[in-house]
């Protein structure tokens, strides 16, 4: 029986358990959205920017592991999900974004709303397909969605003329995927992981480093076992948080530029460091000729690229994160019995030593809500629990900081390429995954803007989303680089917001406000017992910073800590 390129997409999208679409309609989509209409079984969230529509896509694919779906138009529709694509590439989160094109006939000839998206997100993709034809389409959804959930996850984007859309064929709905040059090594090598073992084995000083990819792989009870059957002490990047309990005697926080004092000091003196799905980035080395200097490392990670591409290893391990720790699991139960609670002793009283002299702490002020004080009520408030996104700066390093992760996919982040605008769109991804969770965006007055028009979305859809400002009336992360490395001159960062009480109440949401210290508990109550979208204002600090810091190009020890 022919079917249309249109119901063919919805088809596809059917057997590849697709549930919710987050979209924006234009011309050369009609078709597509006609037949969305008659399709029940998915359900489509109309966004008020082509942006948000790839943010929430991303936020619903961490939140639930599964893949992310976003639909717009050709033109304007396609550049302005660019953002969230580049940002879902660098996080490596698995999302199809199906953009309309001009018909075949008009590809290259400058048409009304034409654009070549695939030229312009080629950089920023997994992989992208301009589909010409509509006999091609089924296998082309169903090769996109494998690639976009495989190996390393990442974005897909399926850039569908209007004539395929509108054409019509027989079509044959594969069942498996066979491309010939994308073969990614899940099985890690056995040799490699004895190595590993050994040397870790015999490591006084041994750190586990980890990343998104524990959280991405679902491999957190495996590095549960390996961490805690051998003592060793944990730190994660900001993708990694939740990939182990936040509130364990092993967990040192996050490391990096704005890491604890701990887990910074633990890799400058490790004599072994674990890296586990992380790669290593920019805001975790530091000066790179000073990372872990003592440390002999172990990589291991999906994507071979990513080993020894900005720090020399010395035992590469590709594969599967889950597969790698349950073979090191299985070959722990080979090895002798030792007491390693006594053998870490020293290691660990160290460790312990630099979390209790150099907590993560602020100065309260009985007179002004500190931003740190906001973030560990809503951690107590809600005992750990709420699924957190975040905007992008002070904010997002606060929540970090003093929201205790205890499991993963609880946090959703721009980490990568740090969009303001990221927490919102994601907050309502996170809450169409997860109807029943609390679901918190933690933003700033700056970042909260960027794509302040979905909070009508989620009032629409009647999604419960809480939204968290921590308004200081400042492009807070950079008045604080201006506060501390440019005499405080203050250029462009001052912010005027609207009043966001005032707001919410227009686009139908509840507002609340706190202004003294004594008024964060209560607003944050009455938030979270109010079955309805919810913003808190909260009035902060205008110059507080976040810390420790270090400074652009020093190293990892050479933290500000106030």
């Amino acid at each position: 029986m022919k079917l249309t390129g249109a119901q063919i997409l919805m088809k596809c999208l059917e057997r590849e358990g697709v549930k919710h679409i987050f979209g924006y309609p234009g011309g050369v989509v009609l078709d597509i959205y006609d037949e969305l209409a008659r399709t029940p079984s998915i359900r489509h969230i109309l966004v008020r920017h082509e942006q948000a529509a790839v943010h929430a896509a991303d936020g619903y694919a961490r939140a639930s592991a599964q893949v992310g779906v976003a639909l717009v138009t050709s033109g304007p529709g396609a550049t302005n999900t660019v953002t969230g694509i580049a940002s879902a590439y660098l996080d490596s989160i698995p999302i199809v974004v199906f953009t309309g094109q001009v018909p075949t006939g008009l590809i290259g000839n400058d048409a009304f709303q034409e654009v070549d998206i695939v030229g312009i997100t080629r950089p920023c993709t997994k992989h992208n397909y301009l589909v010409k034809d509509v006999k091609d389409l089924a296998r082309t959804i169903h090769e996109a969605f494998h690639i976009a959930r495989s190996g390393r996850p990442g974005p897909v984007l399926v850039d569908l003329p209007k004539d395929v859309s509108q054409g019509s064929t027989a079509p044959k709905f594969p069942e498996v995927v066979k491309i010939k040059s994308y073969n990614p090594t899940y099985h890690a090598n056995p040799r490699q992981v004895a190595r590993a073992l050994d040397m870790i084995l015999r490591a006084q000083r041994p750190v586990l480093y980890t990343g998104g990819g524990i959280v991405l792989s679902d491999s957190s009870e495996d590095l549960y076992k390996f961490a805690t059957s051998l003592q060793i002490p944990v730190t994660s990047t900001l993708m990694g948080l939740g990939g182990f309990p936040g509130d364990h005697p092993l967990w040192m926080g996050m490391l990096g530029m704005h890491g604890t004092y701990c887990a910074n000091m633990a890799v400058s003196q490790a004599d072994v460091l674990i890296a586990v799905g992380a790669r290593f980035d920019d805001r975790v080395t530091g000066k790179l000729s000073e990372f872990a200097p003592h440390a002999k490392i172990v990589h291991i990670d999906i994507d071979p690229s990513s080993i020894s591409k900005n720090v020399q290893v010395d035992i590469p391990i590709v594969g599967d994160c889950k597969d790698t720790l349950g073979q090191l699991n299985e070959l722990l139960k080979d090895k002798p019995v030792r007491d390693w609670t006594e053998l870490r002793r020293p290691w660990l009283d160290t460790v312990n030593g630099w979390s209790a002299t150099h907590p993560l702490t602020y100065v309260w002020d009985d007179k002004v809500i500190k931003p740190q004080f906001v973030v560990e009520k809503l951690y107590e408030l809600t005992q750990g629990e709420a699924y957190i996104t975040t905007e992008v700066g002070q904010n997002q390093m606060w929540a970090a900081q003093f929201y205790k992760f205890r499991h993963p996919r609880r946090l959703m982040t721009s980490g990568g390429l740090g969009v303001m605008g990221y927490g919102l769109p994601a907050a309502m991804g996170v809450q169409m995954a997860k109807p029943d969770a609390c679901v918190i965006d933690i933003a700033g007055d700056g970042s909260i803007q960027m794509n302040i028009q979905e909070l009508i979305t989620v009032v629409d859809n009647d999604l419960p989303v809480k939204i968290a400002i921590l308004n200081n009336s400042f492009l807070g992360m950079v008045r604080q680089w201006q506060q501390l490395f440019y005499d405080r001159r203050y250029s462009a960062t001052p912010m005027t917001a609207p009043d966001f009480v005032k707001l919410a109440e227009a686009y139908g949401a509840v507002g609340l406000r706190a202004t003294k210290p004594e008024e964060v508990e209560p607003v944050i109550r009455e938030a979270l017992n109010t079955r309805r979208p919810v913003i808190m204002d909260f009035k902060v600090e205008p110059e507080e910073c976040v810390m420790p810091m270090v400074p652009a190009g020093k190293a990892m020890h050479e933290m500000l800590l106030a």
